[in-house]
């Protein structure tokens, strides 16, 4: 609950009472930043892993010559653990960071389930020099995006070639006898612009009915485009809960086979074929390991937000100060919610 301050008014005895948003101000009350990074360590962990589910979620963060690793709860969104770098991260240093965080979490008799992170290659080698066999599960998120922008690639490529079979004609006033090239022309005109408008339709997830009718009709003549649209949707498929991890690696075998005949289709999906799609399926067999990593990704969003308004933060010192007292900030957070429900509750019912 939010707190009180109550004050008299008038000689009628009327009491207003109104209610802030913060405590009441007094000297030392509020965390500074070089005391937050003193202890974060102990009084902060202690508030965010009273209800760790064990399932995380990393990922690194560039800022200039610095890199920020952060660890979240990928179940309760809360963040857990951080390290500051002035260069860029190694395997060592990636090992000796999950090995601090362990240890806190052996202090407390807490265990990991599993953890998700993008496809980067500094994360397996290090997961399993600390926590051995664990599932990892790659963000579904960042393979789908891959996939997606080889697409959209393809499409801008078929685009570009419809703009080399256009006629060429001359400046002014067409000639009657150039009536066909004309119409050739506009035909292909029509044909790159509705390509463009329409791009998305060969990667958005789910389709309307008046949305495949617009998708058969740009695609009238470009066969392939189909094609690859319809290996969109088994793409899709492959991340439905509803299947097992061995399932869905069954349908992905099948899908690289079809995809293989095709040589101009492998050229273009060859992310289908690395090993980070079999590992983005893992999260198919735990309904409570996260598919994709956007509680960390959170977190990075709500940095690079505070980079742009505070710009003296850009020293080591101050990167650390600022993300501890940053994660000191959300333990009030739920006070902060509260606080605001009740101020739109009290103006809408007056």
């Amino acid at each position: 609950m939010g707190w009180l301050i109550g004050m008299r008014v008038g000689n009628c005895g009327a009491t207003i009472v109104s209610l802030c948003l913060s405590p009441p101000s007094r000297i030392g009350w509020r965390l500074g930043e070089k005391r937050a990074s003193e202890r974060w360590e102990s009084d902060y962990l202690a508030w965010a892993l009273a209800d760790f589910s064990g399932y995380l979620a990393a990922d690194e963060l560039y800022d200039g010559p610095f890199c920020i690793l952060s660890i979240v709860d990928n179940r309760t969104f809360k963040r857990l653990f951080f390290q500051v770098l002035d260069h860029d991260p190694t395997h060592e240093d990636m090992i000796a960071f999950f090995g601090r965080f362990q240890a806190v979490l052996q202090a407390r008799q807490l265990r990991v389930k599993g953890i998700t992170t993008d496809g980067s290659a500094l994360y397996p080698a290090a997961i399993r020099a600390v926590w051995g066999n664990l599932p990892h599960q790659i963000c579904e998120f960042h393979i789908l995006q891959d996939l997606n922008q080889a697409v959209l690639r393809a499409v801008a490529q078929v685009r570009k070639q419809l703009v080399v079979q256009q006629p060429k004609l001359r400046r002014g006033r067409p000639k009657l006898s150039q009536r066909k090239l004309v119409q050739k022309r506009q035909r292909l005109q029509q044909k790159i612009s509705d390509l463009f408008e329409h791009r998305y339709l060969f990667v958005q997830h789910h389709l309307t009915d008046a949305e495949q009718a617009t998708l058969q009709h740009i695609t009238r003549g470009l066969p392939h485009l189909r094609v690859l649209r319809q290996i969109m949707d088994e793409i899709y498929r492959l991340f439905d809960r509803r299947c097992r991890t061995t399932t869905a690696l069954a349908k992905l075998d099948a899908l690289r086979k079809r995809v293989q005949r095709f040589t101009q289709l492998s050229r273009i999906l060859k992310g289908l074929f690395s090993v980070n799609v079999e590992k983005a399926l893992t999260f198919l067999d735990d309904h409570l390991l996260g598919a994709t990593s956007n509680a960390v990704e959170r977190g990075n969003r709500r940095y690079r937000k505070m980079q742009k308004t505070i710009y003296r933060v850009r020293t080591y010192a101050q990167i650390v100060a600022r993300m501890a007292l940053d994660l000191f900030r959300d333990t009030i957070m739920i006070l902060r919610t509260t606080t605001l429900n009740f101020l739109h509750l009290a103006r809408t019912n007056p």
